[in-house]
């Protein structure tokens, strides 16, 4: 029986190496603390406006009548990326929409993972308990081979197994994995390097086409006779667009640091079975103290002095 809680000492302390969470779980932690700033409500209404002003600069160009032309003869006028910002803006829209929006629905989820214990933390929920679990079986294993009998190491073990099952109580993981493991599944489609890159490509277009409206076209249509009201959602985009870029631009920074991180977190087991990693060792410690608490009652008297069993 004593083997047997030795066992499952070893297999504690080898869970983290098996699912590589020194290294993994730290990933898991920096991710975390970088979404931080961006899985809010607030936050992410304000990329979702962002992204409706330059919608309606969009809808307020398409049907704008410029002449782009010069003079008979001469080359005419380009906005190249003025049209590839127009003709990409609908699926430009459409992915970023998408990306708010998976945001927005795991916020809840994300605040579940972030309330969790740190991540960098798991593998020694797993290691700690596990060298006591064979340090107190290594001892009863020895003091037996020598005679000698440990009756308070069935408590010992029993302490350590009652503390495993309890732990996914007092952090609420039966709640709480269950919700990471919907975010990985979110994001995962988020999360990839060619989705990044296409986000990074995204702000690209809508840079070069922007610089064309503010330096070329609006000039063009107002010297056309176009009035400064025909333009109003087109001039916003234009004297926002900085402000813009510096509030998307830390976020998609921060996407693209974390694809690896994500990697990581998703190599993972399924997050809802973090919890049984606990219950189903700690369970199985208590049965085997209980066992060991039958076999030991009967030879308890072997550690009264030699005096009081003769005397009884």
């Amino acid at each position: 029986m004593w083997w047997a809680v030795l066992a499952l000492g070893l297999g504690l302390i080898a869970a983290p190496a098996v699912f590589q969470m020194f290294d993994r779980a730290p990933k898991g932690a920096d991710m975390i603390d970088g979404f931080a700033p961006y899985m809010t409500t607030a936050q992410i209404e304000k990329f979702q406006a962002h992204l409706a002003e330059i919608d309606a600069a969009m809808a307020e160009l398409d049907p704008l009548a410029v002449d782009t032309t010069t003079a008979p003869g001469e080359p005419a006028t380009e906005f190249a990326s003025v049209e590839a910002l127009q003709d990409q803006w609908p699926g430009i829209d459409a992915d970023m929409s998408d990306m708010l929006a998976t945001m927005a629905e795991d916020i809840d989820n994300y605040e579940a993972v972030a309330a969790l214990p740190p991540f960098d933390l798991f593998p020694w929920f797993f290691v700690v308990p596990g060298v006591l679990v064979v340090g107190i079986a290594a001892t009863v294993l020895i003091r037996d081979r020598r005679g000698r009998r440990t009756p308070v190491a069935r408590w010992l073990v029993g302490a350590v197994g009652i503390g495993l099952v309890l732990a996914p109580v007092a952090f609420q993981m039966f709640e709480r994995a269950p919700k990471g493991g919907v975010m990985i599944d979110d994001f995962r489609p988020l999360m990839t390097r060619p989705r990044v890159q296409d986000i990074q490509g995204y702000f690209v277009t809508m840079g070069a086409g922007e610089g064309q409206l503010r330096n070329g076209l609006v000039p063009l249509a107002l010297e056309q006779g176009v009035g400064e009201d025909e333009l109003t959602a087109v001039t916003r985009f234009s004297d926002d667009w900085q402000m813009i870029v510096t509030d998307f631009a830390p976020m998609i920074g921060t996407m693209s640091d974390n694809v690896t991180n994500f990697e990581a977190v998703d190599a993972l087991p399924d997050f809802p079975l973090f919890p049984w990693f606990f219950v189903i060792p700690g369970v199985l410690l208590v049965g085997l103290a209980l066992v060991a608490g039958t076999g030991l009652t009967p030879d308890e008297d072997d550690d009264r002095p030699s005096s009081t069993r003769s005397s009884t």
